[in-house]
């Protein structure tokens, strides 16, 4: 079920840094404490192989969420020691040595279950055994949320697991969403920062539609 236009869930889920330290975090206290915008995004395992160009993109491209007033968070359902090995292992080996922003390790699966990104299929319950069984490998998929300063997430979109994510139209949907706040404009498609938005109403459609 979509969260988009609603707070996100208030949970503290365990976190870990590139210093080791493994600490509570909780994604909607970060952006109403902090008066900034978030994007929290999940990948399916540590030590894999989409996963960690992924989150060397996001790490390249910190500066500019910064500079958009945005903190970014990775996550998923490994142990804080897993992360911890997997950010001293180098890149040229498939670690990823060098990111800094947060983890999350979410391994009770608390969050990832509250936002339904599992990858499971075919829950059975065995009467006999009491055993419930699921197909799939019960991680993530790869889950993006954005969330405005409020606390409300603005933009949410999941890939399956071979499909990595493009990080430049992240800061493109941070750019448009400040805009309708800043301008009360809507931003039509395609828009970039520095294009022309418009009026959210007849007589402003058709004046964006005639001379675009």
């Amino acid at each position: 079920m979509s969260i988009v236009g609603k707070k996100f869930p208030s949970l503290d889920v365990d976190a870990m840094n590139d210093m080791g330290d493994t600490f509570k975090l909780n994604i909607l206290d970060e952006a109403k404490n902090n008066n900034k915008k978030v994007l929290l995004f999940w990948y399916p395992k540590d030590f894999t192989f989409v996963c960690p160009t992924e989150l060397h993109a996001f790490q390249e491209a910190l500066s500019e969420f910064e500079k958009r007033n945005t903190i970014v968070i990775g996550a998923s359902c490994d142990t804080p020691e897993v992360h911890f090995a997997w950010l001293n292992t180098s890149k040229d080996n498939g670690g990823i040595e060098g990111v800094t922003y947060p983890i999350l390790a979410d391994s009770n699966r608390n969050l990832s279950s509250t936002l339904g990104i599992l990858d499971i299929t075919n829950e059975k319950y065995n009467e006999e055994t009491g055993v419930v069984t699921v197909d799939g490998d019960n991680v993530t998929y790869r889950a993006t949320y954005l969330i405005d300063e409020e606390g409300t997430v603005f933009h949410e979109g999941v890939n399956h697991m071979p499909v990595g994510r493009n990080v430049a139209e992240f800061l493109r949907l941070i750019d448009a969403y400040a805009h309708v706040q800043k301008n009360g404009e809507v931003c039509p498609a395609n828009w970039e920062e520095g294009k022309d938005a418009m009026s959210a109403n007849r007589d402003g459609v058709a004046s964006y539609m005639a001379s675009h």
